[in-house]
């Protein structure tokens, strides 16, 4: 659907949901909403989609993460306290190794990229964007009123009693 569309996607995560045996895809791409709307509803249509949402930059709350592993256990104090700046924290040390870690926007991720590289990057892991609808509504509440998936979920909790 993406690629006959000419769409490409910036970031795609799945993950487990607060619903037992429901996983959410969180698939970011730049567009205009009415093109948006329309691949949502090409994949509403998809076989065990239950229900696609719709939601803009300004009503969720989002993160990216990255780790990123440098050669060497030195780093000097300047670039320990730029790293502070941003969140970044040291996850683990070998004699040949540091790895670095921070949560946060891309701008975030980036610079702290950016403040590793000159220490000789080894190895990078950037994560696609997770997010979460600031609305107080839950999904799994808007995934309650949708009828296929209380079918399921009646099938699901049936096999597990």
């Amino acid at each position: 659907m993406f690629v006959r569309r000419r769409i490409d996607i910036e970031s795609l995560n799945v993950a487990a949901s607060e619903v037992e045996g429901i996983h959410r895809f969180t698939i970011v791409i730049n567009e205009t909403e009415e093109v948006t709307r329309k691949l949502m509803l090409q994949i509403n249509k998809q076989v065990n989609v239950f229900k696609t949402f719709f939601n803009t930059n300004e009503e969720i709350v989002w993160q990216k993460q990255l780790l990123c592993k440098v050669a060497g256990s030195d780093t000097n104090e300047a670039i320990e306290n730029a790293l502070n700046i941003y969140g970044a924290r040291r996850i683990s040390t070998g004699d040949e190794y540091t790895v670095y870690g921070v949560a946060g926007s891309a701008e975030t991720t980036d610079a702290v990229e950016k403040l590793l590289e000159p220490l000789g990057i080894t190895e990078i892991v950037k994560s696609a964007r997770i997010a979460v609808i600031k609305s107080n509504h839950a999904i799994h509440q808007k995934l309650k009123l949708i009828e296929p998936l209380n079918n399921y979920l009646s099938k699901v909790e049936d096999k597990v009693s």
